[in-house]
């Protein structure tokens, strides 16, 4: 597979294409398939890398916004795991079914298609039962309301009693 044609012709993905086709070979010639990172890792850290994100604190809540040009609500999932990880994923894919039919080929390929996700350790103060997410011209915001800040402990009152 050529990476340059999927817009990932950067070094980092080079280095990792490399390496996947290095566990393959060795994967065909040994039982052991300890050389490097699996395939699903590889998939996983090209969708995080190709997800930019700008992350805002307001003083009552976090704000993730992410672009996600062309796709629908449907396309987009917003979840929260392990009560404190924030994950947004999904899959662009390219509709061309109607374009073969008429004998178009791609002459350049530059957007990006395929799966993307990111992943976001939320802080302590962050109330996951309070989790927007909308979806407007193409742009993700994801707000989580933060908790109240605890109330000062009241120092406690012991009455002494005369024995």
């Amino acid at each position: 597979m050529d990476i340059s044609l999927m817009g990932f012709d950067t070094p980092f993905f080079r280095h990792l294409h490399h390496i996947l086709d290095a566990n393959e070979d060795n994967n065909t010639n040994s039982k052991s398939s300890n050389a490097g990172p699996t395939r699903a890792y590889v998939r996983d850290a090209r969708a995080m890398a190709a997800t930019p994100a700008d992350v805002k604190e307001y003083p009552n809540s976090y704000v993730f916004i992410v672009d996600m040009p062309g796709l629908k609500s449907g396309d987009i999932k917003v979840q929260v795991e392990e009560d404190n990880v924030l994950v947004i994923s999904g899959e662009r894919k390219r509709e061309h079914d109607q374009e073969e039919k008429e004998g178009v080929k791609y002459v350049r390929m530059e957007r990006r298609i395929g799966k993307f996700m990111r992943k976001f350790a939320l802080p302590e103060n962050a109330n996951t039962d309070k989790i927007s997410a909308i979806c407007q011209d193409g742009v993700l915001t994801v707000t989580v309301e933060k908790l109240p800040p605890p109330e000062p402990k009241k120092p406690k009152t012991i009455q002494v009693n005369v024995a």
